[in-house]
């Protein structure tokens, strides 16, 4: 199992999510977050109020939980889905999962999630 973590513009999501959706991935978590990076934002979309001390950009967390096999896939639509051109597009982040458990019923392993 991985876990890919990917970080996009929020103007991107539902762009990669029906990418991902129509390619049969159903189920995946967004989160809206600010992050720093060393880009220069050519929109410079949203400068953060939360953090005046910081030039920091909106932008969208994504969280899939898939099969091995599946990861090239899923890089590749996230890439062709939410790619802009310009530089701070985002990155994708894809790491190990040991096990996945089930708080409802305590079933563990990868599961049709």
């Amino acid at each position: 199992m991985k876990l890919i973590k990917a970080y996009i513009r929020h103007r991107m999501v539902e762009k990669v999510y029906l990418a991902l959706k129509d390619a049969g991935f159903c189920c995946m978590t967004f989160v809206e977050c600010e992050g720093t990076g060393k880009y220069s934002d050519h929109e410079k979309e949203h400068i953060s109020d939360k953090y005046p001390f910081a030039d920091a950009y909106r932008v969208i967390k994504l969280e899939i939980l898939i099969e091995a096999k599946n990861v090239n896939i899923v890089v590749d639509l996230i890439r062709q889905s939410g790619r802009t051109g310009y530089s701070g597009d985002g990155l994708i982040i894809v790491s190990p999962v040991d096990n996945v458990y089930k708080v409802r019923t305590d079933e563990e392993g990868f599961l049709n999630i």
